[in-house]
């Protein structure tokens, strides 16, 4: 579908592609002037997307990429406001906005359904991205900065702060990137993935604003930018707008910005480097990985080989690489870092184990490589090589966009090539080169050749064994203080007065408001009057209740089943999440599980179970329970994904227990390594735990107190008897969920309803539910702190509100963008230098909840939550305050999905009594929200004698935690 109304005269079409795959045109583009690149994939929809990507190449580890993508969003020439960003955000319907630094890029990306606010953020984002005023002051606000302990006393301690700063300290406390960074350091001595692009916090302070200044000046030019547009959009008016709002005032210049390649080691290396653990059981805390550097990412046909080669060793259970290194003594799991990194110049292939031991750093290389040696001797059967091609294939006519635009997902996956100068075209357009690539794995040599050539004869190889230091935070807190106290040592009283006064300015700046009338923004009129809510086109109702959506799938069929929850025992409800992640990766009937998977891979896009307990809409502590499993298959698979399907629920294995075991251990160090990541949600629902017993459950079963049980659960399978009862317990629970009443959600296109539905045919049956699934009753005020591995804060407070349907539910959403926009950010982000911080209506929980994310402060945190309330409640508003808030509610509602997972959401929806009508209902009081119930609400719900306090924090904080009267546990 090329663009019809041609090009603008400032740029020449190089190309146009079809692809008929994706139902969409790649169009290329070079500017004239300035040699910029523009990619525009022309296609039948409204959620158009944009993005500037600038290839970036750190030369150390002080963050310099990172810390610029934060600061040339605070301020541009046209908008010299302070923030245009964040301020953006509450005056847009945008779908997405953010900005990413990777390893050797950064991209400035949006995108939006409405077609006024798509162009009013291309004006700002263009402005932003060329146009910077890189003021010194928001360098030290995003970046870092040293202030003392009191800002305006120097007799008190120097402090780092900075929001990158307080980020990078959170992120490098997670033992995934600590393995990823190190890694990378070692395979790459000689080019920039030697560096921590993210920013290394104790490399970050050595940053200069100068040389920020100076690598955005290299970095930040056309020449240096590939442009990527997606969606219905003419390309002649976005090239209007990108060249004469940024290109026509620049000349082509020579960025020499490539990244050259790194030469190839003469043999393998091994490396041991530690990571901090603040735990004093050191016991199977160790990850040991080895990696490869193998060919160059814009390479397709050698892209596309590695992608086959790590499928074939690692994309299921009965993966021969996989198997070996779930199966082993070892470790406890495979790594989190795992396969094939494609996204850097050069790709990188990484197997490994987690919670090893360094002792056995040898033995687990050694299983590696005698794996990988008994492929290279004996193949793989041919059908595993048609199961990975398989999954490339429905990997490619997938239509995503649940979570993250569907258009800026192919322009992502796009993006290296382009960033490297090579053909992103080749990378949406795989269906040639999959082709060939079919016709070269045909030969029983292509795998094992592979492997030889990529893996066991390449000598650029690294070992990495990374082990955990009880005293390395502890150090790493001491080195910090010791630089800070050498420094003020040697202060003079002007140096001294000159930190006052920067303080005090950035405290005045972010003070300022500005005048923001000069952005841009959406009215109330831009608003749509309704929103789309899938409806099925057939609903049967006997012998099992069957819901049919016609949706535009590219091909696919999705099936979702749905049984009536019975009534549980706590000891069940706790087993449940356990169930639903093990379930699928079992064996069923005379199938063991590696004969299961080989299976399921062949003909299927994969299976997943969950449950879906859920707040009565109009009371949160009448619940409804369902338990879901869900499949999709290409429709030419639609009978093989069915069968198999009903196979996991009818015939499900639970004896075996070794099987199991190893999947409890994979959950439990997958859980653990997320807490970092996530800690800003735990907070949020143990703070919440307390409103209903649906949110107990909540934090009970997905929780930190999921966390500590899944732990407790793994430590506790040593014995065979144990893992017996285990098996015998999930067996049980099986049983007992099984005979539910089914629910079928069936979603592809109208024209296979019929085959899918003969299909199902032999499948329907009535099912029974004799009594109804509840919860109960359950309220307490929570106040506690819970302890872990950790080198910030993620700080959360709840109060008590409403069920999703009251009145005031529609109030309270709205004054959650209220406070972030107006306090919050503010307050929690700028000044305190967290990371992130906000506040919101939760309706599952029906409590209104405030969060703070990678945050340095603790009880400072707790108070300015509280200062938001009186914020709210004594200070006269503007009413484009309360619009702006306004909007982020509706956008969040009016938010596309992709075709398959609005049906599914819908689906889920009227099973637990939410109606069409209702969301509408809500989103019609949204509209009508004002100041005044603003200020109602806040004073009816949010009375801080009611708040119930969730903490998460690492040991250095537990005294703390105490002062505060909290009770602390530990993760």
């Amino acid at each position: 579908m090329p663009s019809a109304n041609g090009h603008h005269p400032a740029f020449s079409l190089v190309r146009a592609v079809p692809i008929k795959a994706l139902n969409l045109t790649v169009e290329e583009y070079r500017h004239n002037r300035t040699g910029a690149r523009h990619y525009h994939l022309a296609a039948d929809d409204d959620q158009n997307v944009f993005l500037v990507g600038l290839r970036t190449v750190p030369e150390d580890s002080t963050g310099v990429a990172h810390i610029l993508e934060h600061t040339v969003l605070c301020g541009s020439e046209r908008y010299p406001v302070r923030d245009p960003f964040f301020m953006m955000i509450r005056r847009s319907l945008n779908t997405f906005m953010n900005a990413f630094t990777s390893s050797d890029w950064t991209a400035y990306p949006f995108a939006s359904c409405n077609e006024k606010d798509f162009y009013n953020l291309l004006d700002v984002y263009l402005d932003a991205t060329f146009f910077s005023r890189i003021d010194e002051l928001d360098f030290r606000q995003e970046g870092h900065r040293v202030e003392f302990e009191q800002w305006d006393d120097p007799s008190t301690p120097l402090v780092f702060k900075g929001v990158v700063f307080n980020e990078m300290k959170g992120a490098m406390s997670d033992p995934t990137s600590v393995l990823w960074q190190t890694l990378s350091r070692e395979l790459f001595p000689d080019t920039t993935y030697h560096h921590n692009s993210g920013g290394d916090p104790e490399k970050i302070p050595d940053l200069t604003y100068e040389q920020m200044v100076a690598f955005y000046k290299r970095f930040y030019h056309p020449s240096n930018a590939v442009f990527m547009t997606f969606g219905n959009q003419p390309v002649e008016r976005l090239q209007r707008e990108f060249e004469e709002k940024a290109l026509a005032r620049f000349e082509q210049i020579d960025p020499d910005s490539a990244v050259p390649l790194q030469p190839v080691f003469a043999g393998p290396k091994q490396v041991e480097d530690v990571y901090p653990l603040d735990d004093e059981d050191t016991t199977a805390k160790t990850h040991v990985n080895v990696g490869w550097m193998l060919g160059e990412s814009a390479d397709l046909d050698a892209r596309l080989e590695a992608q086959l080669l790590e499928g074939v060793l690692l994309d299921t259970s009965a993966s021969p690489l996989l198997k070996a290194l779930e199966t082993t003594d070892l470790g406890a799991a495979p790594s989190s870092v795992l396969g094939l990194e494609d996204s850097q110049r050069q790709m990188v292939f990484v197997a490994g184990l987690e919670g090893s031991e360094a002792d056995r750093a040898e033995d687990v290389e050694k299983l590696i490589l005698d794996t990988l040696t008994e492929v290279a001797e004996k193949g793989v059967d041919p059908q595993m090589v048609e199961s990975v091609l398989h999954q490339l294939e429905l990997e490619q006519r997938e239509i995503t966009g649940d979570g993250f635009p569907y258009g800026l997902h192919l322009i992502v996956q796009a993006l290296p090539a382009a960033i490297h100068d090579s053909d992103p075209i080749n990378l949406l357009d795989l269906e040639p080169a999959l082709e060939r690539l079919r016709e070269r794995a045909a030969d029983p040599q292509f795998i094992p050749n592979l492997v030889r050539r990529l893996l066991l004869d390449n000598p650029h190889r690294v070992r990495l064994t990374l082990k955990p230091d009880t005293e390395l935070s502890a150090r790493q807190q001491s080195e910090e203080k010791a630089r800070l106290a050498a420094m003020q040592e040697t202060l003079s009283d002007e140096e001294k007065q000159q930190i006052v006064d920067r303080a005090k300015a950035l405290a005045e700046r972010q003070a300022e408001e500005g005048d923001i009338s000069i952005l841009p923004t959406v009215t109330r009129e831009d608003i749509p009057e309704d929103i789309d809510i899938p409806q099925p086109v057939q609903f049967v109702h006997q012998p099992s209740s069957q819901r049919w959506y016609d949706r535009s799938t590219n091909g696919l069929a999705y099936l979702q089943l749905a049984l009536d929850l019975p009534p549980l025992d706590r000891e069940e409800l706790e087993l449940l999440p356990v169930y639903t992640g093990l379930l699928t990766e079992l064996g069923a009937g005379d199938r063991d599980y590696l004969a299961m998977a080989e299976a399921v891979a062949a003909k299927t896009g994969g299976f997943s179970a969950a449950a879906s307990i859920r707040a009565g809409i109009e009371d949160i502590h009448n619940t409804s329970g369902y338990w879901l499993m869900s499949g999709k298959a290409l429709v030419r698979n639609a009978d093989a994904m069915v069968d198999l399907f009903h196979q996991h629920l009818d015939a499900a294995r639970f004896d075996e227990t070794d099987r199991i075991r190893d999947l409890v251990s994979q959950m439990r160090f997958g859980v653990e390594q997320g807490v970092a990541g996530r800690g800003h949600i735990h907070a949020m629902t143990l703070a919440s735990a307390g409103m209903s017993a649906r949110a107990a459950l909540r934090h009970d079963t997905s929780g930190v107190a999921a966390v500590r049980r899944i732990k407790a659960m793994d430590d506790g399978l040593e014995t065979a008897a144990a893992r017996q009862d285990l098996a015998e317990r999930l067996a049980r629970l099986h049983e007992k969920l099984k005979g539910g009443f089914r629910h079928y959600n069936v979603v592809t296109e109208q024209r296979h309803f019929s085959s899918m539905a003969q299909a199902l045919r032999g499948h329907m049956r009535q099912g029974e539910t004799d009594e109804a699934f509840a919860l109960g009753h359950h309220v307490e005020q929570i106040r506690e702190g819970w302890v872990g591995n950790l080198a910030v804060n993620y700080c959360a407070k709840a109060h008590p509100a409403v069920a999703p349907k009251h009145p005031d539910a529609a109030a309270l959403a709205v004054l959650g963008g209220f406070l972030r926009n107006g306090f919050l950010h503010t307050a929690i982000r700028e000044k305190g230098g967290a990371y992130g911080g906000g506040a919101g209506f939760d309706p599952e929980s029906g409590s209104f909840r405030f969060f703070s994310y990678r945050d340095p402060r603790l009880a400072e945190t707790l108070e300015d939550f509280d200062r938001a309330v009186d914020w709210v409640v004594d200070t006269a508003h503007e009413d484009r305050t309360v619009d702006e808030a306004i909007f982020g509610v509706i956008a969040s509602i009016d938010k596309p999905g992709s075709p398959a997972g609005e049906a599914r959401k819908a689906f889920v929806d009227a099973l637990h009594h939410r109606s069409p009508e209702d969301l509408r209902e809500m989103r019609a009081r949204v509209l009508d929200v004002t100041q005044d119930d603003l200020k109602r609400v806040a004073e009816t719900y949010l009375r801080s004698e009611q708040a119930s306090v969730g903490v998460l924090a690492g040991p250095s904080r537990e005294e703390e935690l105490d002062e505060l009267g909290l009770r602390i546990e530990r993760i």
